[in-house]
C-alpha cells in the first residue's frame, strides 16, 4: 500500500508542477491583465492543490497533513479574492479592454477618474 501512494503522491506533484509551470508561462506570455489574472489563479491554484495531495500522499504524519491542510485552506481563501481586487483595481486604473467584456457590471459604479 505505501508503494501506490508514493506512486500516486509522484504523479500529484509532477501534475502540480507542470500547472503551476503553466500558469508562470501564462502570466508572462498572455497579452492583457484579465488573462494574466485567469492564468495566475485558476490552474496555479489546482497546481499548488496537487502539490499539496503529492506532499501528503508523501509525508503521511499527522502534524504534516494538518499544516498541508492549513495550506490549502489558505490558498482557497486566498487567490479568488486577490484575483477579484486585481482585476478590480485594472478596472478602475483603465487597463482592461472594455470592448472583451460581455457584461460591464461595474460600468455604473466607476468613479470619475481624476484629469478627465
Amino acid at each position: 500500500m505505501s508503494t501506490v501512494a508514493d506512486v500516486l503522491g509522484a504523479v500529484a506533484l509532477l501534475a502540480g508542477a507542470l500547472l503551476s509551470l503553466a500558469a508562470g508561462i501564462g502570466v508572462l506570455r498572455f497579452p492583457d491583465v484579465l488573462d494574466r489574472m485567469h492564468a495566475a489563479t485558476k490552474p496555479q491554484v489546482l497546481g499548488v492543490l496537487l502539490l499539496l495531495l503529492g506532499l501528503a500522499l508523501r509525508l503521511r504524519g499527522p502534524m504534516d497533513l494538518g499544516m498541508i491542510a492549513l495550506v490549502a485552506v489558505f490558498q482557497l481563501a486566498t487567490a479568488p479574492v486577490a484575483a477579484q481586487m486585481i482585476g478590480r483595481a485594472a478596472y478602475r486604473s483603465g487597463r482592461v479592454d472594455r470592448t472583451l467584456l460581455d457584461t460591464d457590471e461595474l460600468a455604473g459604479n466607476q468613479p470619475p477618474r481624476a484629469g478627465r
